[in-house]
């Protein structure tokens, strides 16, 4: 009986969803976390009557044909790369994109590698790093007897010294886009990949024409709606039920016709 199979795609594919949901919920609080949408697709289709096709010569096309569908199965978990709330952390050195753009991190293998958790520190020696030690790019390192850092909307980096009047430029920050951002790839950290995907960046620096601004002392807050969240989990929970009881109305309908039998 193909119910059986059939709803056991649909069983494996709403588990799936219910992990998506679960990774969701438990980034709810992670900055600049983009959330995840499981995308389905129904598999091949067993044809018991095509049509289009004559019943018998000399008659019109059979205007519908029967065709079963065989179930259900995962094509993408597809990240929604969509704008999180700023929140206020008045930190100087936490800094928010508002619009499209990527930090562009140097990796520990010198590979580059992109992120929208701006939370950022200082090293030892006075350079811009991320909570996990990578560099920001491009490497920017702040003078000793610096009293305040100011970063303004286009990615400047300014330092006010100690006995100098006048604010000192040490550079600027630049972002990157990609043509298909949903073609990144996650590693974990708060970090991307570039993948054939994604496409190839375009460098730029903040409030160039389709790159957004900076803002400093702000964090990107992830893009997950709790509320949203709840009722996915619903509807997973809903669809995986209607499965289980599909699978068990199969199994009492192969267990008549083998009483039948006996």
């Amino acid at each position: 009986m193909k119910a059986l199979a059939i709803a056991a795609t649909g069983m494996s594919a709403q588990q799936t969803n219910l992990e998506v949901i679960a990774n969701n919920v438990a980034n709810i609080n992670t900055t600049g976390f983009k959330r995840s949408r499981a995308e389905f697709a129904d598999l091949l289709y067993q044809t018991d009557r095509a049509q289009g096709v004559p019943n018998r010569g000399g008659e019109l096309p059979v205007p519908e044909g029967a065709h079963i569908g065989l179930g259900v199965r995962t094509i993408a978990v597809r990240n929604l790369h969509i704008q999180g709330s700023l929140g206020q952390t008045s930190n100087p050195l936490d800094l928010a994109i508002n619009g499209r753009g990527w930090f562009q991190i140097t990796g520990p293998d010198g590979e580059t590698l992109y992120t929208r958790a701006g939370g950022f520190n200082l090293g030892p020696n006075g350079e811009i790093l991320t909570l996990d030690g990578y560099q920001v790019q491009p490497g920017l390192a702040v003078p000793a007897g610096t009293t305040e850092i100011v970063i303004n909307k286009s990615g400047e980096v300014f330092a006010e010294i100690d006995r100098q009047p006048a604010p000192q430029l040490l550079g600027q920050i630049t972002l990157a886009n990609f043509p298909n951002d949903a073609g990144l790839e996650a590693i974990g950290d708060n970090l991307f990949r570039e993948t054939p995907a994604s496409g190839q960046p375009v460098a730029g620096f903040p409030g160039d024409v389709g790159f957004g601004v900076v803002y400093q002392g702000y964090l990107e807050a992830s893009n997950v709606d709790a509320v949203k969240e709840i009722t996915e989990l619903i509807s997973a929970q809903r669809a995986y039920e209607m499965n289980s009881k599909v699978i068990q109305t199969a199994d009492d309908m192969s267990g008549v016709i083998s009483q039948g039998i006996r």
